[in-house]
Order: C-alpha cells, then sequence, then structure tokens
C-alpha cells in the first residue's frame, strides 16, 4: 500500500498521511469498524466514507438484526462522523458515470475514492475492484487484514493501544486477548492476528 510519508519509523505516526476508503463491507462487522475507527482516531491513517456508505451499511444492519433500532445504527453513524474528522466525501457524484467496474453500482465507492484523495479501498471484496480499473486513478484495492498489516508496520506502539482499548470497551461481553484476537481471525484477519499474537502482553 502506498503511504505518503517523509519518514519511516515503527513507532511513530509523525508525517504520515495514509488515507483510506472504507468500503461497507468492512464497516458492517462491528469488531472491525470500532477497531478502523480507533486506529482512525489516533491520526494512523484518515478515514474516508460517503453519506451512501452509511446508509448502505445501516440498511443491512437493520435487515439482519432485526432486535437492533435505526436509533442505535443512526447513534453509531453519528459517533463516526463525530470522532473521525472530514471523513465524509462530496461532490463525487458527477464522476460516478465516467467510470468502469465489473459493477456499476461500485462505481461510487471509486467516485467517492478518487474525489477524497484516498490511497486505497479497503474492502473485503477485492474482485470488485480490478487494477486495472484503479491504477489509472492511483488507487488500490487493498483486503482490511493487509490494510491492518499495513498498519502495524507503521507503529506497533499505536495499534496495540488501539486493539487494547477495544478489547477492553467490550463491556458487555468482557474479552481476554486471547478471545479477542480469535474473534478477529474469524472475522477475516488472520495475518493481523499472528502480528498480534507476538505482542498479546501488550493487549
Amino acid at each position: 500500500m502506498r503511504c505518503r510519508r517523509s519518514t519511516r519509523s515503527s513507532d511513530s505516526t509523525d508525517h504520515v498521511d495514509v488515507q483510506g476508503y472504507l468500503d461497507s463491507c468492512v464497516l458492517y462487522p462491528s469488531r472491525l469498524r470500532s477497531l478502523l475507527m480507533r486506529l482512525a482516531i489516533t491520526g494512523l491513517y484518515r478515514a474516508r466514507w460517503t453519506n451512501l456508505i452509511h446508509e448502505e451499511g445501516m440498511r443491512n444492519v437493520l435487515r439482519d438484526y432485526p432486535d437492533v433500532t435505526l436509533e442505535q445504527v443512526a447513534r453509531t453513524r453519528d459517533l463516526m462522523d463525530a470522532y473521525v474528522l472530514d471523513s465524509i466525501v462530496t461532490g463525487h457524484e458527477s464522476l460516478i458515470e465516467s467510470l468502469v467496474l465489473p459493477d456499476p453500482d461500485d462505481r461510487h465507492v471509486l467516485a467517492a475514492a478518487i474525489v477524497g484523495h484516498a490511497d486505497a479501498i479497503v474492502t473485503f471484496n477485492l474482485k470488485d475492484f480490478p487494477a486495472g480499473q484503479l491504477h489509472p486513478h492511483h488507487v488500490e484495492a487493498i483486503h482490511p487484514d493487509a490494510f491492518l498489516q499495513a498498519q502495524f508496520d507503521l507503529s506497533a506502539d499505536a495499534v496495540c493501544a488501539a486493539v487494547k482499548d477495544d478489547r477492553e470497551s467490550l463491556k458487555k461481553w468482557p474479552h481476554d486477548a486471547g478471545q479477542y484476537l480469535d474473534k478477529l481471525e474469524r472475522g477475516g484477519l488472520p495475518g493481523f492476528v499472528v502480528l498480534l499474537r507476538q505482542h498479546r502482553d501488550r493487549l
């Protein structure tokens, strides 16, 4: 993943300017969404999304979890927008029709990434964003597992601290470090978990 920075240090976030556009599929799983938000708040990377991404995510959660209310998902949306500054991309709509992707319904994601100056689209659905269609716009698609490994490479300290904060925030179903990591692994982040297990005492 491309990172615009003047220095490289595994324990410093100074001079790092990585912008990741978060697809709705990585914001749907609550544990992954929470971790991505905590990392964005640290300033390790800049998270971007659109109101349409919010709408997709809210609609899917309400469909799959009948016990969740509209007020609850709206509160999650509002907290994301409040805590991650300058996250909402606008003004990309006019670009959508000119883009080509396997599924035309995904063009709004690429359009927002371009207008939002994102380095990468963070998504589980890599096949929906072929490199040939993204490279001319200086954007790449990256799996969240690879994206989080890249963040760990930039600053293991910041990532471990964010993981610890996220784990300790689980008040309803407390998890020890091992249980938390098992959950991340089952959520599609095996490579990231391998790195974290080496620092389990810090989580």
